[in-house]
């Protein structure tokens, strides 16, 4: 089924392009955060003006999406006011005037979101998060009623950062923050086909008390969530000296070499979802943006791992904290601080074998690329007995960095994910590949629309 007439979508994919670069109707849906700080640093267009238009389409979509729990308009126009006297008086700010959504009702108060605000965003509202009632996290309830995923109504967005997801996908902001307990910020990113990173664990301030839990981002292009990751590592002080650049050098350094894997060697993934995200991970080894490792024999690939879900619900349940688990049925329960000690020793033993697995791995490799989610979108009803995360709490338990980039459609019209591993640290790898596929893809569709229109000729 093709996703732009699919009868369950709820509003248009954002524009590929803006009528003379202005902010009226849904221009602003198609600019990434970086060309609306440009635009407001050199005085093409207002800060103000920006927030007002992305008010405006909230107002519009916010009916039917439920992307918010609180929108903040009074106060959103003041802070761009504020950014406006600040840009005239010379301020220097990465991201000036860029609104955004921040995850719950206390995401203004995160590390990440001040960052954000410093360097010159204004946050319009906070986003959905799921609400009480069920034992599952893959959803969010709006203030008006459960969030939807742009592309299909009757689907969930994921979650938990389900109206992070759901307003950056729909185009009401090009950013909003997450935070990934289990796969929170790369389930939504996937099931929405947008861009979403969760940070190395303990990198980035977070008040997760069970460690599981970092900041993360979602946005439609990779070049904002690279801004993103400089401002909150520079606020942070958290920037790595030894990972690679975000933006490349002038003499390109070799693709990183690449391991794919199926299913981590554990998880039942569909098929369908196999064969599109190994698709697109092909399509980065023949663009060249990576190296693909030759895999031994068998569906998982080089890299099989222990089952990480009994460690993660046990240490979770031992912290006596929630971490936002961004999980299938189950494991968005609360917690129960009364663990017997040996399921504790079984956990971290389960931890310690995979964190051995990894180093061998990355001994030799620098990413590993897997499907995102191992189904698709569930609908409002819930998952069942299905965990979502499969794919990427392992991560979270591990605490290396990943990423969800888009990877296609499945046969319902549905956005498929690949996921991007690396090295503790390494966020700007990742995001530097990111960054080479969303170009070469551009690439692709410019060339495609200028044969297009060749032939019409």
């Amino acid at each position: 089924m093709d996703p732009h007439t699919s009868p369950h979508r709820c509003s248009p994919q954002p524009p590929g392009g803006l009528a003379g670069g202005g902010l009226a109707g849904d221009g602003l849906a198609a600019l990434p955060a970086v060309r609306i700080a440009d635009g407001v640093r050199t005085g093409e267009w207002r800060a103000v003006d920006v927030v007002a238009a992305a008010l405006a389409r909230i107002e519009r979509v916010e009916p039917t999406l439920h992307a918010f729990i609180e929108v903040w308009a009074e106060e959103a126009l003041r802070q761009a006011r504020e950014v406006d006297v600040r840009v005239a008086a010379g301020a220097r700010l990465p991201l000036a005037g860029v609104p955004i959504g921040v995850k719950g009702r206390s995401g203004r108060r995160a590390a990440a979101a001040r960052a954000l605000v410093a360097a010159g965003c204004v946050p319009v509202g906070a986003t959905s998060v799921p609400g009480p009632g069920t034992p599952w996290q893959t959803w969010g309830l709006g203030a008006a009623g459960r969030t939807v995923n742009p592309w299909r109504a009757d689907r969930t967005p994921g979650g938990s950062s389900a109206g992070s997801a759901a307003a950056v996908a729909a185009g009401l902001v090009p950013l909003a923050t997450g935070t990934d307990g289990a796969g929170s910020v790369r389930i939504p990113a996937a099931w929405c086909g947008i861009v979403g990173l969760k940070s190395t664990n303990g990198l980035l301030p977070s008040a997760d008390r069970t460690g599981l839990a970092s900041a993360g981002v979602l946005t439609r292009h990779a070049s904002d969530a690279a801004a993103y990751w400089r401002c909150v590592t520079e606020a942070a002080g958290a920037a790595r000296e030894s990972a690679p650049a975000v933006n490349p050098p002038s003499a390109a350094p070799a693709p990183p070499v690449a391991v794919w894997s199926d299913d981590l060697g554990f998880a039942d993934v569909e098929p369908g979802l196999v064969a599109i995200a190994r698709t697109a991970a092909l399509r980065l080894a023949g663009a060249g943006l990576v190296r693909q490792a030759p895999s031994p024999p068998g569906p998982s690939g080089a890299l099989v791992l222990e089952d990480p879900g009994p460690a993660w619900l046990t240490l979770r349940a031992g912290a006596g904290a929630g971490a936002g688990a961004g999980s299938g049925a189950g494991a968005g329960s609360g917690a129960d601080a009364r663990v017997d000690p040996a399921d504790l020793r079984a956990a971290q033993e389960i931890r310690a074998e995979n964190d051995r697995r990894l180093a061998t791995l990355f001994a030799g490799a620098d990413l590993i690329l897997t499907p995102t989610t191992p189904n698709p979108p569930h609908g409002h009803d819930g998952p069942g007995d299905r965990y979502s995360t499969a794919l990427t709490w392992a991560f979270n338990l591990s605490g290396h960095p990943a990423l969800s980039i888009p990877a296609g459609f499945d046969a319902d019209g549905c956005p498929v994910g690949l996921q991007l591993v690396a090295r503790p640290g390494e966020e700007a790898l990742l995001l530097r590949v990111a960054k080479a596929v969303e170009a070469t893809e551009a690439a692709r569709t410019a060339k495609t629309t200028e044969a297009t229109e060749a032939v019409r000729e």
